[in-house]
């Protein structure tokens, strides 16, 4: 039996984030160079984009770009720019076609005008599809997020439009990139590494997470129905008992 016919349809997770990784030290082993790698990278996040939209799942996060890999050599981020930007360019239509909502999150200002333009004119050629949401972290991390949240709740907080006994993990919430979004039920992390990088680590309080030692150009549909057939072995407690549960 194959992972995709244990899936059980009716404990499927509503959002599923992943850190793509790995793509740099796959290409390293296979003798080509990091770029060689993430343009493979780029296949399979067409196939995991076609099997979350075919299991019905709503949200699916991808983190594409931090804002610690603007670090890297300029070579290495110029391509990855371009790599995106083809991408987009290469896939929008099919991602469209398959009802998929293309969503971004993360610091856009940093980005070139041409970068901004094609991922702002990918997400209104999707806007109006009512699919699977599929979000873009680019350019992004949760310490800035948290800190930009945090700015911006000081500023509503000086300028009289919330009040301080008022603020809570909602009102937060809705201060974050990600407002309106359920948080993730399933964090995956490709490669072998087991950390989550400064990724959504408000939103991934409660997350169920997946760590596999494939790398991302090797990470397709199997793998990915895999990783969600053993996220529905798990219990989900939410900080209550079993027997709370069961009930």
């Amino acid at each position: 039996m194959t992972f995709k016919e244990q899936i059980n349809k009716d404990k499927m997770p509503k959002h599923i984030a992943i850190i793509m990784d790995g793509n740099g030290r796959w290409a390293k082993k296979q003798g080509k160079d990091r770029i060689f790698g993430h343009q493979h990278g780029v296949d399979s996040v067409d196939k995991v984009t076609e099997a979350a939209a075919e299991l019905g799942i709503e949200y699916l996060t991808l983190y594409a770009f931090s804002t610690e890999n603007w670090n890297r050599p300029q070579q290495e981020v110029d391509a990855l720019m371009e790599i995106l930007s083809e991408a987009l360019r290469t896939h929008i239509e099919k991602i469209s076609k398959n009802n998929v909502r293309l969503m971004m999150i993360g610091d856009m200002k940093r980005m070139t005008e041409k970068t901004q333009k094609n991922f702002s004119e990918a997400m209104k050629y999707t806007e109006k599809n009512n699919g699977l949401k599929l979000i873009l972290a680019l350019s992004y991390s949760s310490r800035w997020e948290i800190i930009e949240a945090v700015r911006k709740i000081a500023e509503d907080t000086k300028n009289g439009k919330i009040e301080t006994s008022g603020i809570n993990e909602k009102t937060f919430s809705d201060y974050l990139t990600t407002a309106g979004i359920p948080d993730p039920d399933l964090l995956i992390r490709t490669s072998g590494e087991l950390r989550i990088s400064n990724f959504l680590m408000w939103q991934l309080s409660y997350s169920e997470l997946y760590f596999t030692d494939i790398p991302w150009p090797e990470f397709k549909k199997e793998q990915f129905y895999e990783a969600i057939v053993d996220y529905q072995q798990r219990e989900r407690r939410f900080g209550k008992t079993s027997e709370q549960i069961s009930k």
